[in-house]
């Protein structure tokens, strides 16, 4: 799918869909110019569990996607669980694979990162991060959702 600015917007205010676990959705999609926007806000789950999302969006050059960097927090409570972000690292060649998209991990949560397989700058991110909360946090290994 070639997604613009509009029909990226009606997604995200039905982020809500995706998940039997998602509570409630702050994010918000302000337009910044006739094709560029940020979305901002977070996903809050059951059991205090929380997505911070930030993404700098621009639709006018489909061939290089349409989010231009982001950051995706994981949080229980106060607890971060990992992040996600964009932040080039060229020195570090076991990120190569996915460059510029990593993921932060425990135990040294700022300097250990690992490649992000299944994120794009040309999909949204969000079906990703919120399938993978729902595995991690809300269901057993073999037990599919309800």
């Amino acid at each position: 799918m070639r997604w613009s600015l509009e029909a990226y917007e009606e997604f995200v205010y039905q982020i809500h869909r995706l998940s039997p676990f998602l509570l409630y959705s702050t994010l918000v999609l302000k337009r910044r110019e006739k094709l560029a926007a940020i979305l901002s806000g977070e996903v809050a789950f059951a059991n205090d569990l929380k997505l911070s999302v930030y993404e700098r969006l621009n639709f006018s050059s489909p061939e290089t996607g349409f989010i231009w960097d982001y950051g995706y927090e994981v949080k229980v409570g106060d607890a971060v669980q990992y992040w996600y972000d964009s932040q080039p690292h060229p020195n570090d060649p076991t990120l190569q694979i996915t460059h510029p998209q990593h993921k932060h991990i425990p135990p040294d949560i700022k300097h250990h990162r690992i490649p992000a397989a299944g994120f794009s700058f040309h999909q949204p991110n969000l079906p990703f991060l919120i399938e993978e909360i729902d595995a991690l946090f809300f269901t057993k290994p073999g037990v599919p959702l309800e």
